[in-house]
């Protein structure tokens, strides 16, 4: 791996954190879990696509630029770095994106891709449901072969985006009889499905950030398969790399919390000498595990780039940057003490309040892409080769 970047890579990020520090909003939007902070935040992808920004890394063809692995963590790191407003169609984008190139049909491309890249249509998940968290295979809803489409039944929860979004990529069972992993089928659902029921789902402070869906004899049209009937943990499996991986976490978001952690720390110790000497530890081990992350994301990334291919060990990179987030945020919480239990919009929170709601974000990540107690047993026995028992 280079440790060094082109001409042509520092070109591509020196015109990036141009147009970003040119564009970007001045004011504070409302959160994007809200739904009027939603449609601003459409709105900002509706931008970044008119200056092919919002999905850099795809082909030209569907509103990319072509550009390589790198330079597209270069375009994350800058993005980040700029305080940029947060990215509504990360389901869309990071996860399902990359599935429809491996799995989707050039029909399912050119209809899906150009109206995620542009915000027309924002994506929530819906794969977890009541009694099937991390244990996937378990799953209940189902998808029924009725001539040219699927009726579907069932119950979702803790779909991310789920209250507002246009679609739902879900995983059903089309085969009522099967077990376990066999049966499941990927199923693209539109979010104006008649019979389909949302409930938002509120965090802790109060955003409706995920939903609770409902299918009632809910008919998808069967071109909405994405993958051969059947096939839909194998497809699954694809997002779910992404998801671990690098594609959902680059280590953009974290170096920039990092720096903005590094600069909290100086001016509290100008206001407070005596600081414990131990929260200046938990600041310097946070910096630099942010920037071991981002080198290891680098080698990945140059491996893929030669061919190579990112199977199990995303799990131990989930398991690296979920628990990086946490420590980052909380070392944030510990400087400023109840300063730092103010949320957003409190007249006394600091950056307005985002240490506080960055936290709770943060304490979701050893838990979604499939819990970290499941990573460490892909890791003890398809990175180790430790026996399952």
């Amino acid at each position: 791996m280079d440790l060094f970047f082109d001409s042509d890579e520092k070109a591509f990020r020196d015109e990036i954190r141009s147009w970003i520090n040119e564009n970007k909003p001045n004011e504070r939007w409302a959160p994007m879990d809200t739904q009027s902070g939603f449609e601003q935040h459409r709105a900002w992808e509706r931008k970044l696509f008119e200056a092919k920004w919002s999905v850099p890394n795809w082909p030209s063809k569907y509103g990319g630029r072509d550009c390589s692995l790198i330079e597209w963590l270069l375009y994350e790191e800058e993005y980040y770095l700029s305080g940029a407003p947060g990215r509504v169609n990360t389901n869309g984008i990071t996860l399902l994106g990359p599935t429809l190139f491996s799995w989707g049909t050039e029909e399912q491309k050119d209809r899906f891709l150009p109206k995620m890249a542009n915000g027309d249509e924002i994506w929530a998940q819906g794969w977890s449901e009541p009694d099937s968290g991390s244990d996937l295979a378990s799953l209940k809803t189902t998808a029924i072969r009725d001539g040219d489409h699927y009726v579907v039944n069932g119950q979702k929860t803790w779909c991310s985006r789920g209250a507002w979004a246009d679609w739902i990529f879900c995983i059903v069972r089309t085969d009522p009889t099967s077990e376990r992993h066999a049966g499941l089928s990927y199923l693209l659902v539109p979010g104006d499905t008649p019979g389909l029921i949302r409930r938002p789902v509120s965090r802790l402070d109060g955003e409706p950030a995920f939903a609770e869906l409902f299918f009632d004899n809910c008919r998808v049209h069967a071109q909405n398969l994405l993958g051969d009937e059947g096939a839909g943990w194998s497809v699954a499996m694809a997002t779910a790399s992404s998801e671990r991986g690098l594609n959902l976490r680059a280590p953009g978001r974290f170096l920039a919390a990092a720096n903005r952690l590094v600069e909290l720390y100086k001016e509290t110790i100008e206001r407070n000498p005596l600081l414990s000497v131990a929260i200046r530890d938990q600041v310097i081990d946070a910096y630099v595990n942010a920037q071991a992350y981002r080198y290891q994301v680098f080698q990945k990334a140059t491996m893929l780039m030669e061919g190579g291919a990112l199977g199990a060990e995303a799990s131990y990179m989930k398991l690296f940057w979920s628990e990086l987030d946490i420590d980052i945020h909380a070392s944030a919480l510990r400087m400023l003490s109840e300063r730092g239990e103010l949320i957003e919009g409190a007249p006394d929170a600091e950056d307005n309040g985002s240490w506080m709601s960055g936290y709770l974000f943060a304490l979701a990540g050893p838990i979604y892409a499939g819990t970290n107690e499941i990573q460490r047993n892909i890791v003890a026995e398809r990175v180790l080769g430790l026996p399952r028992k």
